[in-house]
C-alpha cells in the first residue's frame, strides 16, 4: 500500500509539473530582445519608437508564468522586435536608475523602486505591462496575467501609433485580430 501511495504522488507530481509548462509560441524559436533602462537611455534618442516595460518582481509568479508563455509567443515576440523597445524592471530595484533624464531610487517605504510607482500610478501589482508612446509620454499600464491573443490590441494600438488618432475602443472595433 506505501508504494503505492509514493506512485501515485508521483503521477501527481508529474502532471502538475506538466500542466505549469506550456509550449513557446507557435514553434518558432523568435524571442523578445529585452534590452536594460539604460540601454534604452542609449538608443532611444538616436531613434524614437515606442516603450514597453514589464515591471516585475522575483517572487511574483504570475509574472514567471507570462514570460514562459506570453512573451514567448513568436507573434507577439515578433511584433514587440519590430515596433518597441522592450524592457524589463524589477519593482523591487534598490539601484538608482535613470528614465526619460531623471532619476529614480529605491523607496524603502513602499518597498519599491520610485520608476515602478511612477510607471503604475502607485498601484504596485504584478505583473504589470506599461506602453508608452513615447519615453515622455503618460504610461499607459496593464495589470496583470495577459495571454498573447489579450495582450495583441494594447500592443498593435500603439505599436502602429493608432493613439494618435483614435481612441482604444475605436481601434479595437476595426483591428484585424491575428494571435
Amino acid at each position: 500500500m506505501q508504494k503505492f501511495k509514493w506512485f501515485l504522488l508521483s503521477i501527481v507530481l508529474i502532471a502538475t509539473g506538466f500542466a505549469f509548462t506550456a509550449p513557446a509560441g507557435n514553434g518558432s524559436k523568435e524571442k523578445i530582445h529585452w534590452i536594460t533602462l539604460q540601454e534604452l537611455n542609449e538608443v532611444y534618442y538616436k531613434n524614437p519608437k515606442p516603450i514597453l516595460i514589464d515591471v516585475y518582481t522575483d517572487w511574483c509568479g504570475w509574472c514567471k508564468q507570462m514570460d514562459r508563455t506570453t512573451y514567448q509567443n513568436s507573434k507577439l515576440a515578433a511584433y514587440v522586435n519590430e515596433k518597441y523597445y522592450a524592457v524589463r524592471f524589477d519593482a523591487e530595484s534598490t539601484d538608482t536608475v535613470f528614465f526619460n533624464k531623471q532619476k529614480f531610487a529605491y523607496n524603502p517605504a513602499v518597498k519599491a523602486n520610485e520608476l515602478a510607482m511612477y510607471l503604475t500610478f502607485g498601484r504596485l501589482e504584478f505583473p504589470h505591462t506599461i506602453f508608452l508612446s513615447a519615453i515622455d509620454a503618460r504610461p499607459a499600464p496593464l495589470s496583470g496575467y495577459m495571454k498573447p491573443k489579450e495582450m495583441e490590441a494594447p500592443v498593435k494600438f500603439f505599436g502602429e501609433k493608432a493613439d494618435a488618432n483614435q481612441t482604444f475602443i475605436e481601434f479595437n472595433k476595426t483591428m484585424k485580430k491575428e494571435w
